[in-house]
């Protein structure tokens, strides 16, 4: 990272998760352009927000470029970072106005609602999937698998597990996930403890080169990170697919958000179930 490229800041008075999710959004649309990223959670006091401001017009005097993503909700430390010499996206602030009067309602002004402190019933529906993904990874247990709402199936790492937990975290979706071994693709079939879901599977596959570099990293030399052994696997896998009607997706270039997106719109899943 070089001395004169931008500067992102990501502001939240809670951990700074949506500040980052929104502003590195609408970075991606800049893809040549480098930025050097902080991210500043619980910013939450004028005194705080002062020092902070005085660091980002230290960077424009430098010479360089600062774009603040905000998420505060305090009008006090919001005032405090508009007098900055940055440039100011206030995620909440620039629509807030117009949402109220669109639901002839007051903005609650609270911090910190957007990661289960206002809706307790979502956020314990959350931490219940993110426990029921850790169970049930690569097949480590069986048990409650009626109780799943997607089983993932796959190769050995071609991003079951990250996922899987990806699912459960953002989105309260209990799912399983099953590695494919030879056993499997000799007999053709879906795992036994999961044949009786197939309805509830979905199949990831991989590139065959991408694959073997993966596997390198984790087992350097082994016929398991053979370009040989990624190229049958994943081609009994698609193969499997098929002949059982299993929906599957390529996730070699695709991000872990890009993924489970695509999952759960081909399957028809409605996160944050309670239940």
């Amino acid at each position: 990272m070089t001395d004169t490229c931008p500067v992102a800041f990501f502001l939240s008075d809670s951990t700074g998760i949506t500040a980052e999710t929104l502003g590195n959004t609408l970075l991606t649309q800049f893809p040549a352009q480098r930025f050097e990223r902080h991210t500043v959670p619980f910013l939450t006091t004028d005194e705080q927000a002062r020092h902070l401001v005085a660091q980002i017009d230290a960077v424009v005097a430098a010479g360089r470029v600062a774009v603040v993503f905000s998420t505060v909700i305090d009008p006090g430390v919001r005032a405090v970072l508009s007098g900055g010499q940055g440039f100011l996206v206030d995620l909440f602030g620039t629509h807030m106005p117009q949402l109220e009067s669109a639901l002839h309602a007051t903005a609650s002004l609270q911090p910190g609602r957007a990661h289960g402190l206002g809706d307790a019933l979502r956020y314990k529906s959350r931490m219940s999937a993110v426990e029921y993904a850790m169970e049930h990874d690569d097949g480590q247990s069986i048990r409650a698998l009626e109780r799943a709402q997607l089983i993932l199936i796959a190769p050995s790492r071609c991003g079951k597990t990250p996922t899987s937990m990806y699912l459960a975290l953002q989105h309260g979706i209990r799912t399983a996930n099953f590695p494919l071994v030879d056993e499997d693709f000799d007999r053709r079939s879906l795992p036994a403890p999961i044949a009786p879901y197939a309805h509830k599977c979905f199949g990831l596959t991989s590139q065959s080169l991408r694959l073997s570099q993966v596997r390198q990293e984790r087992r350097p030399g082994t016929v398991y990170a053979s370009l040989t052994q990624c190229t049958w696997e994943l081609r009994n896998a698609e193969e499997m697919y098929a002949l059982n009607r299993i929906p599957h997706l390529n996730s070699a270039s695709m991000s872990v958000e890009e993924i489970s997106a695509t999952i759960l719109q081909h399957m028809g899943i409605q996160g944050h179930d309670p239940a």
